[in-house]
């Protein structure tokens, strides 16, 4: 069974306001948008989980007897009337899942894609992908097709400006899992990947090939990747007894241009013979701009990017990087979902799935006798 794609073309900026979550709620959605009673309230006040509910409303045989009679009580009492897609929650009535990402054009995303329909289509799913390139428009479209009852359950790699409405659904019933939670939102059930020990994989190598005088280009600050990544080549690069210089750390975009602004930045400031870039399309602008200024990668600068992108492997030299196992994270969270659609408990950890460093030609082994080995990868 081919996945549906229904795309929401490509990136984000503002976040809409929505009137109630259009999910779960069935009556109780207030005129001016308030939200009453939702299924997490119900569940809440009765003291059981969402699933609990989900069953008592399916009129399923697994719960018991006094148990159910309190949930359907409560749900007398504060006058919670559940949508027909409420109802339907545990039965994945569509066969249906959504995905909201924030582009298409992320390099990686096509693994990501390919990791979560592989999983799909042997459970006979489709999947109705949605993107925030145009902001607030795209995720009113997005909104329109979760009160219309598109999809049974929801991946998401979180767009900007998104999260409290995509609380909200997960708050109301709709079972949600995070991809690269790069925000850290323990509340979700979410699958990400050793952004620290990445971080620490690219300080120990650039050291043990004798570098000494290390550089970093960052991602955004208010990503949890950012300060994962950052601190874990910090600390790595301080156990080394490797100086990073406060003025040899500049934040980026994760954007090729992004990478080679912050190297031009670089240059302006300090010597450095060694780079951490916190993804591979910042890396690889540096490295562009490394060449623009006369630099020789690896001669007088080795590049470490994060990610390991098609890309990668093409570049002149070759991407040492440290690979994100993007198709397995989506794997793993399709998996999860389903599990919460055939009536599991959602997961209360964090599923973590382990980073591993590629050698390759802009960051080459050297070992004690100054040969150059490359092609290695060893794993977090």
């Amino acid at each position: 069974m081919a996945a549906a794609l229904d795309s929401r073309l490509t990136h984000s900026g503002n976040e809409p306001t929505f009137c109630g979550t259009g999910y779960g709620t069935g009556s109780n959605q207030i005129s001016g948008g308030l939200v009453a009673v939702t299924m997490s309230d119900i569940a809440r006040l009765a003291g059981v989980s969402k699933t609990t509910v989900s069953r008592v409303l399916n009129d399923k045989p697994d719960v018991d007897e006094v148990t159910a009679a309190r949930v359907r009580r409560l749900m007398a009492e504060h006058g919670y009337t559940p949508s027909a897609r409420a109802v339907g929650l545990a039965r994945g009535q569509t066969r249906t899942v959504g995905m909201l990402v924030p582009s298409l054009s992320w390099p990686w995303m096509s693994d990501v894609l390919q990791g979560a329909v592989d999983v799909l289509e042997v459970e006979g799913y489709g999947l109705l992908l949605y993107t925030t390139t145009r902001g607030e428009e795209s995720l009113a479209q997005f909104a329109a097709h979760v009160s219309s009852s598109s999809f049974d359950g929801l991946l998401v790699i979180e767009p900007p400006n998104t999260m409290d409405y995509i609380a909200s659904l997960y708050e109301s019933g709709l079972p949600v899992v995070l991809i690269d939670d790069r925000g850290h939102h323990p509340e979700f059930p979410s699958v990400g990947t050793t952004n620290a020990a990445g971080g620490e994989q690219a300080a120990a190598h650039l050291v043990a090939s004798g570098r000494c005088r290390l550089a970093m280009i960052t991602g955004p600050r208010e990503y949890g990747c950012t300060t994962d990544r950052s601190k874990g080549f910090r600390d790595e690069a301080r156990r080394a007894h490797a100086a990073v210089a406060r003025n040899a750390v500049v934040e980026g975009d994760f954007t090729e241009q992004g990478g080679y602004d912050a190297m031009s930045r670089l240059l302006r400031v300090g010597e450095f013979d060694g780079l951490f870039a916190h993804n591979d399309l910042m890396a690889i602008g540096a490295m562009r701009a490394l060449r623009a200024a006369g630099r020789s990668v690896p001669a007088d600068v080795a590049v470490v990017g994060f990610d390991d992108i098609p890309t990668a492997a093409h570049t002149e030299p070759p991407l040492t990087t440290v690979r994100q196992p993007s198709r397995e994270m989506a794997s793993t969270a399709a998996h999860t979902l389903l599990a919460q659609l055939g009536g599991n408990p959602a997961a209360t950890e964090t599923q973590i799935l382990p980073t591993s460093l590629v050698v390759r030609g802009s960051a080459p082994e050297t070992t004690t006798d100054g040969v150059r080995r490359r092609g290695r990868r060893t794993t977090a």
